[in-house]
C-alpha cells in the first residue's frame, strides 16, 4: 500500500497514523496565535533583589546579637575571674576594679570614693548575668 503524503500545513503523526494538532505544544497553522514565552528576567531580578536585600537585613540582625551575646559573655568571665569575697545581690550594682599586679577585683565602693583603677561599672539581673552599667 502506497503512503500518501500529507500537505505540509496538516499535522499528522506517521507514528500514531492519527491527526494530533491539537496535542501540539506550539502552533500549527498559520492563523492560529502566536505563542510567546513570558518575560520574567525583570520578575527573577526583583526578587533575587528583594531577597539579598533581606538575608542582608537578617545576617546584620545576627550578627549584633551574637556581637552583644559575645561582649556579654566576656564581661562576665571578667567579673567571675575578678576576686569578691562576699556573695552579690542581685539587682544591685557593683564596680570592677584593677590592682597594680593587675588582678582584678569586684567591689561595692563606688569609683568616685576611692583611688582605685577602674574598669567598669556592673549590675547583677534576675537571671545572675552580669550587665554592664553605661
Amino acid at each position: 500500500m502506497k503512503e500518501s503524503k500529507k500537505p505540509d500545513n496538516v499535522v499528522f503523526n506517521v507514528e500514531n497514523q492519527k491527526y494530533d494538532a491539537a496535542l501540539k505544544p506550539y502552533a500549527t497553522s498559520v492563523g492560529a496565535p502566536v505563542i510567546t514565552t513570558t518575560d520574567n528576567i525583570a520578575w527573577k531580578n526583583r526578587s533575587i533583589n528583594k531577597v539579598n536585600h533581606k538575608l542582608e537585613a537578617r545576617y546584620l540582625e545576627l550578627k549584633a546579637e551574637y556581637d552583644a551575646m559575645l561582649e556579654q559573655y566576656e564581661y562576665n568571665k571578667l567579673i567571675f575571674d575578678a576576686k569578691f569575697t562576699f556573695k552579690p545581690i542581685v539587682g544591685q550594682t557593683y564596680h570592677l576594679y584593677k590592682r597594680e599586679n593587675n588582678e582584678s577585683f569586684l567591689s561595692i565602693i563606688k569609683p568616685n570614693e576611692c583611688n582605685f583603677n577602674f574598669i567598669g561599672s556592673f549590675y547583677l539581673n534576675a537571671e545572675l548575668i552580669w550587665e554592664k552599667v553605661q
